[in-house]
């Protein structure tokens, strides 16, 4: 009889603490978080100094917490996974060196993990990867599209060239005056509100994935300064819906049309944004009558856990990926390099 594999890991790139362990590479067993959005709502934002003592706080408690509600220790673990890069420095090194002392300790494998890596795996812990498929990666510094051919390969046929769709929901919601996080307080709006103005679209050239949305950023905050001049006023709901409503449709129309053009299987949401309702409802419009399967992780999964980095914590160990003793956060780690790197 095989024997189990159990995979433990720690993710700090932002401001959640999280630790979990996985089963055989698809079975949750233990998923912790401590999330920070208190400490920093009064900001309007993440401070990466706060984020880090956080987590330096919470690190000892979260890992203790996560072996208690499976019921396990660090001796029943086969490999340590953590969350390299990208992030903010200060936030990934606590997570990181914290991944490295209790490996080193009990001489466990260490394994580095990207980031959007594990959104993307988050998704294998509901349903089973087929392949070739389509990850949509949807969050606060991320929008890509990534198309994987098998385990652990990555290719970026498609990515932001400014803002990522959750910094303009951020960005937009501050100009709101919604408190943090933004991109909820968008979402919730919008659904109270109508499609009342035309706001831009950025399609860019002639068959292009990549997307922008700076200018519609831009678009909506100008259209608020001149309702403002003018003595206008504007619904904060309906600025919201027709905001939302443009970032959506080009969200849901170029993943649609990948996944027709490069005939995938299945198309994967993952990233913070893919808890977003209006997208979730366009995507579902929008793959109704397409033969690819599309997947949404539950609200539970979308947002930076622990889990998915064991999710793909276990891919990249069980290909053979280890980290030396000397693993460092990575702020700037490439998805694509990491899918390549095997040691």
């Amino acid at each position: 009889m095989t024997k189990d594999q159990y995979i433990l890991a720690i993710e700090t790139s932002c401001d959640e603490t999280a630790v979990a362990i996985v089963k055989n590479e698809r079975e949750l067993v233990a998923n912790v978080v401590a999330s920070q959005i208190e400490s920093h709502k009064r900001f309007g934002g993440v401070v990466p100094e706060i984020a880090s003592r956080h987590h330096i706080e919470q690190m000892t408690i979260t890992l203790e917490e996560a072996l208690d509600e499976a019921e396990m220790t660090i001796d029943d673990m086969d490999a340590i996974a953590v969350t390299e890069g990208p992030g903010l420095v200060g936030a990934l090194l606590v997570g990181v060196n914290a991944a490295k002392a209790v490996a080193f300790a009990k001489q466990k494998p260490l394994v580095g993990v990207h980031h959007i890596a594990g959104h993307i795996y988050a998704n294998r812990l509901e349903k089973e990867f087929e392949f070739p498929l389509f990850a949509l990666v949807v969050s606060g510094g991320h929008t890509e599209l990534v198309l994987m051919r098998e385990h652990g390969s990555y290719e970026i046929i498609g990515e932001t060239r400014d803002d990522a769709a959750g910094e303009a929901y951020d960005k937009v919601a501050r100009t709101l005056k919604l408190p943090y996080p933004g991109g909820p307080q968008i979402d919730r709006l919008a659904q109270e509100g109508e499609e009342t103005i035309d706001f831009p679209r950025a399609w860019l050239e002639e068959g292009s994935y990549d997307f922008s949305f700076s200018g519609l950023k831009s678009a909506v905050i100008n259209r608020l300064h001149k309702a403002k001049q003018r003595g206008e006023v504007l619904k904060d709901a309906d600025v919201a819906a027709s905001f939302q409503a443009s970032v959506v449709d080009v969200l849901s129309t170029k993943a649609a049309r990948a996944a027709e053009e490069y005939g995938v299987k299945q198309m994967i949401v993952a990233g913070g944004v893919a808890a977003n309702r209006g997208l979730r409802q366009a995507l579902q419009k929008k793959f109704v009558d397409i033969d690819t399967e599309l997947l949404i992780p539950p609200l539970s999964l979308c947002t930076d856990n622990a889990a998915m980095i064991a999710a793909a914590g276990a891919v990249a160990f069980n290909q053979g990926h280890r980290s030396e003793w000397d693993l460092n956060a990575n702020p700037g780690l490439d998805l694509e390099q990491f899918g390549a790197r095997k040691k």
